[in-house]
Parts: structure tokens; sequence; C-alpha cells
């Protein structure tokens, strides 16, 4: 692709920045570098107070482009099913009080103990993808496409799926699923970088251009599918970007998300 992407559609994960800032520190941030978009996670949210951060976030300018995270659904017993679902529900008030673009949900692996791997994806459907065994048993596009097809007959849009390139980028059908999604479902899309090697599978994310990832092929794909929405950085990387000062991590996401994005 020959175009830079659009400064502008830039947003934070603030997962990126977790273990130094607190949320009011990272609204602050994104308004400080001009970064447009923050997408909040619960655990910081909950410190700050859900009406609170969204008066914050609406005070600075910024758009939610999502919230993470919901869904973990499959659980050993009834009981903690329940709690499961409980939890999704506050997230999905949570997510309308930010104004939220979307609620972005980790589906949940297999209960302890279990091998039933058909069984838990029959979870992750009653209650509305790499680690298959402890957090996401829906691990394609096709497969939460599929889902999706499933859940929203209607067509209305209200399901959809977000990109992340670190789950997806391995993906030969990639461009035919981006395609097969289209504007209507395509409602974010994470971007950063498979380093090689890879220390954690969870912990170790490159920041874009880092990696062996190709970021302008897949937002090509993105945008020929009809997405034109934020693009969110979100980089989990204990050994390196997560002990850093986080004004330096923002200024590297609004270089990186200009220079090889």
């Amino acid at each position: 692709m020959d175009s830079p992407p659009e400064p502008e559609l830039l947003s934070l994960n603030t997962a990126t920045v977790r273990e130094k800032w607190s949320l009011r520190q990272m609204i602050e941030g994104c308004a400080r570098h001009r970064i447009r978009g923050i997408s909040p996670w619960r655990d910081k949210l909950a410190e700050m107070g859900v009406k609170e951060a969204a008066k914050a976030i609406r005070d600075n300018g910024l758009t939610v482009t999502g919230l993470c995270r919901g869904g973990m659904f499959p659980a050993a017993d009834r009981k903690a099913r329940r709690a499961a679902i409980d939890d999704n529900l506050r997230a999905i008030d949570d997510a309308a009080t930010l104004e939220a673009k979307c609620l972005v949900l980790v589906s949940g692996g297999l209960p302890p103990g279990s091998k039933d791997l058909a069984g838990a994806r029959g979870m992750v459907r009653d209650g509305h993808p790499m680690y298959c065994a402890d957090r996401a048993c829906v691990n394609t596009l096709a497969q939460a496409l599929d889902l999706c097809d499933e859940l929203n007959r209607n067509g209305s849009g209200a399901l959809g799926v977000a990109v992340d390139v670190y789950h997806v980028w391995w993906d030969p059908l990639l461009r035919a699923q981006i395609e097969r999604a289209g504007d209507k479902r395509l409602l974010a899309f994470h971007i950063c970088d498979w380093l090689v090697p890879t220390a954690d599978l969870l912990t170790d994310r490159g920041m874009m251009g880092d990696g062996i990832i190709d970021l302008p092929l897949l937002r090509s794909w993105m945008e020929q599918a009809g997405y034109h929405g934020f693009h969110e950085v979100e980089i989990l990387s204990s050994r390196n970007w997560w002990r850093r000062d986080p004004d330096e991590v923002l200024a590297t996401c609004r270089m990186r998300h200009r220079t090889v994005c």
C-alpha cells in the first residue's frame, strides 16, 4: 500500500501502557500525544469508575474504539456459567456508558479438566481466537463469522469481529474472511507485530515494524472490504514496552503508525 494511514485513525488500547499508568493518565496521555481513540480495559475502568472515565474521555475529545473485554463464557458448572454471563451483562452496560464502538470478547477456553472443545464452543455460542486450550476456543476469523451468522440472522450488524493482526496474520484464508465480513461486521482493527523469536505467546508482542507482519497489506485488505475505522495499538510486552516510559511508548506508536502501517 502506497499511502500511509491517517494519523487521526490511531487509537490506544490501554493494555499497551497498563503497567505504569492509571486510566486517567492514559486518557490524558492520548490527548497530549494527539491520539484520538482509546480502548480501556475493564480492570482500570473499575478503578477509576465508569461514569468518571466516560466524562474524562469526552472532555478530552477521545473516541472509545472498544472496551476490553467480555467473554470467557465456558465454565465447569452452572454457577460459574451464570457468573460469566452476569459479568458480560455488566460489560455491556459499561460499553454503553462509554459509548464504545464495540465490546471486544475473548471467548474463553476449555473449563478446567475438560477436553470437550465442541462443548466449550457451544457455551460460547449460547452465551452470546492461538490460545485454544485456555483463552479462546474460537480461534479463526471464519469460526467467529460463523457464530455471527448463526446468532445475528437478521443482519443488523450488532455482532461482528475485531481483526487482531497478532491472532490472524498467519491465516491463509484471512483475506477471503475479511471480505466475507464486509464493512458492517468489521468492528475493530488491532495492530502490533509478531516477533521472531517470540519469548511468550501472551506478553511478548512487538511494536509495529519490529516483527514479520505485513501491516500495510492487512490494512489494505481491511480498507478494500470497507473498513475505515480506527487502528488500535495493543501491545502486551512484559519484557520491553511495559518497562518503558509510557510517553515514549505513545510517541513511538504515533511514529510507527505513520511509517510502517
